[in-house]
């Protein structure tokens, strides 16, 4: 089993946002129930958030509710959070004063139920360094507030400088079939070398491997996907070629789509040159986790498969408008 600032933790780990972050949350007990699944089938890293929602309800909001029903879980959570933004605004504030603020506010939320085991930037601000970023952030695990330090969104380089200064005890970025783009930029490497655990967002594609849509036009208003430039009517003509094949690949081998997309991030796992690999899907139901969390290791046979594939249809469109 793969592990965390020295706690043992599942393969797969399990993504919050979409409780929280979406126009309509999925009622209370609904999640209660989802994170309950997540715990009895092993998957216990659990990737929340102070900016997914608002101030006046995100991951934090939630967390405090369950916590507060569910008292005994917290000892079997591994949490990271991610934070350091200004308040209600997606905009990164390196500022010692609101990385302390952002600190304060998550412990404050949580209300003692339970530990922030690591606390990551949501982004790094451009006005200041990892170096700076991570030494305030240092200070704080000394003054016991957080567990560990995390890193969110940055390429090989700035992972390396940022453990120069302290341990760094996990590194987040989106990785899916659907965007593979730190193959490109040192991440794997670096994290490999340095033997830091990666954490995959976003490893479905975004939902996009569901099948539940084809274009942003068919999302519903307020959903953020509407205004990624990758999930464009003009780019998904071109996007949904790689979708198909997957969806054929998965029928072939008896799985849904999206557990061959999952299946094929666990699988990087133990390759040569790859570091820990722990994928954090979402899904807001328990049978939707099951079903996730059922994804199979896939062979080298079916690795070169979706290798071909990948070459065979380059994504059009930016992650991020």
């Amino acid at each position: 089993m793969p592990s965390i600032i020295g706690k043992e933790v599942g393969h797969t780990g399990y993504g919050l946002m979409r409780m929280t972050w979406v126009p309509q949350p999925p009622p209370t007990e609904q999640c209660f129930e989802t994170l309950n699944t997540t715990l009895e089938l092993g998957s216990n890293f659990w990737n929340a958030g102070e900016l997914y929602g608002t101030p006046d309800y995100n991951s934090l909001h939630l967390l405090n509710k369950y916590f507060t029903q569910y008292p005994e879980k917290a000892s079997q959570v591994v949490l990271s959070i991610k934070g350091g933004l200004k308040v209600g605004a997606l905009i990164p504030d390196g500022s010692e004063a609101n990385i302390r603020r952002s600190v304060d506010e998550c412990l404050r939320l949580l209300d003692g139920k339970k530990s922030i085991d690591i606390f990551e930037c949501a982004r790094q601000d451009p006005s200041t360094t990892v170096e700076q970023t991570v030494t305030i952030l240092a200070q704080i695990v000394k003054e016991g507030k957080i567990g560990g330090i995390g890193l969110s969104e940055v390429d090989g380089a700035t992972i390396r400088r940022a453990a120069k200064v302290h341990p760094i005890a996990a590194v987040e970025v989106e990785l899916s079939l659907w965007d593979t783009h730190i193959f490109d930029n040192d991440v794997i490497k670096a994290c490999a070398e340095l033997d830091i655990p990666l954490v995959a967002y976003s490893p479905l594609g975004r939902g996009v491997f569901s099948g539940s849509f084809t274009n942003a036009s068919t999302l519903p208003e307020g959903d953020i996907r509407r205004h990624l430039p990758r999930f464009q009517d003009e780019a998904m003509e071109q996007n949904v070629k790689l979708v198909k094949e997957v969806q054929s690949l998965a029928e072939r081998k008896g799985f849904a789509a999206t557990q061959i997309a999952l299946g094929w991030v666990l699988s990087l796992n133990g390759r040569p040159g790859m570091p820990t690999i722990i994928p954090i899907p979402g899904g807001t139901t328990s049978d939707k986790v099951r079903q996730n969390l059922q994804a199979p290791r896939l062979s080298d046979a079916d690795m070169a498969e979706i290798e071909e594939i990948l070459q065979r249809h380059e994504l059009v469109g930016q992650r991020y408008g």
